[in-house]
């Protein structure tokens, strides 16, 4: 397949040497050209995905040239430059063109899913989501990894699958877009969160507490918002908190870790060098947990500490100090 990659962090290049490794003809559209002439002439991205072979692949600054005669687009950039780059596309593919992104967040300004994004801007595309535990670092060694695409359209989404499957890379299929969409998006807060707990010295007792009840809050917040609670049990749910809390790969985590050690948000985006998804999406999860009457208590501190400035220590206590409740709530008995 034609297929063109946006964006040149580490897991669009990931992704974009798995395509050619697949034998597609791959388009790789890097904004820093910095980064592009690394690409093309020393076949590596030693900026964002150091020491990975890229099999040859070329890289390219024009989006245009880019994305001319794609059949698949891949979103590689962060949620909240999507829009301006579907602006930027919209009248330049074909109504054929598969968009399919790899981005895990929701867009502040207007609380949507990329789903919703694409559908506005580019509502004759076919939209495919590529979600679950998946760091850039171990797809660019092929070390085994599985993940689940969704989409609205599942033959479109068996498609993709064929399309990414490798040896190295197991790709089921999930047709609960929002699910996945969300699932994706909330566990980087957890993330976040958990590396927090790190910063502050607590243990693996407070990391357990924290995906637990993180993915109860993700559940919650998703089924009111049309997802299946079955998929929070799956690779996108369950299966990508678990590797984001716990690997240092994890953006979101090492960003948890430096706030609890008591950086500040602008200190931590610099030292990490990627955007850090989990921080816009705190804001998001938030907001939405106003939207649709959701308790989410770490949301809330996490929010409270990232935006108001509350003293990590100050939110744990909170947290550790809440009205007793019974663990296993309404929500999983219907």
């Amino acid at each position: 397949m034609k297929i063109s990659v946006l964006g040149g962090g580490s897991w669009g290049t990931a992704i974009a040497r798995l395509l050619k490794y697949n034998g597609h003809s791959v388009k790789f559209y890097i904004r820093d050209k910095a980064v592009v002439d690394d690409v093309n002439t020393n076949n590596e991205n030693s900026k964002y995905l150091q020491g990975v072979d890229l099999l040859g692949l070329k890289a390219t600054s024009d989006v245009y040239e880019a994305i001319k005669d794609a059949e698949v687009i891949v979103l590689g950039v962060p949620t909240n430059s999507i829009r301006s780059l579907f602006d930027q596309i919209k009248d330049k593919i074909s109504n054929d063109t598969i968009i399919v992104n790899l981005a895990k967040g929701i867009e502040v300004d207007t609380l949507n899913r990329v789903s919703e994004i694409s559908e506005e801007i580019l509502p004759q595309n076919v939209f495919v989501t590529l979600s679950g535990p998946s760091h850039a670092e171990e797809v660019g060694k092929d070390i085994p990894t599985a993940v689940t695409v969704s989409s609205k359209n599942h033959e479109v989404a068996k498609k993709i699958q064929h399309a990414f499957v490798s040896k190295y890379f197991r790709v089921y299929t999930n047709d609960d877009l929002p699910g996945v969409e969300i699932s994706g998006a909330l566990k980087n807060i957890i993330a976040l969160a958990a590396g927090m707990s790190d910063g502050l010295g607590y243990g693996d007792n407070t990391m357990a507490a924290l995906a637990t009840r993180g993915i109860y809050e993700i559940s919650k917040l998703g089924i009111k918002m049309g997802a299946r609670v079955q998929t929070f049990n799956g690779l996108a749910g369950i299966g990508d908190l678990i590797v984001t809390c716990t690997s240092m790969h994890s953006r979101n985590r090492r960003a948890g870790i430096l706030i609890g050690q008591g950086n500040s948000v602008e200190d931590v985006n610099a030292q990490i060098g990627q955007v850090v998804e989990g921080i816009k999406t705190t804001k998001s999860a938030y907001y939405l947990s106003k939207k649709y009457n959701v308790s989410m208590p770490i949301t809330e501190k996490l929010y409270e500490v990232i935006y108001e400035n509350l003293d990590p220590r100050v939110a744990v206590n909170d947290l550790m100090t809440r009205t007793y409740k019974e663990e296993i709530e309404e929500i999983f008995l219907t």
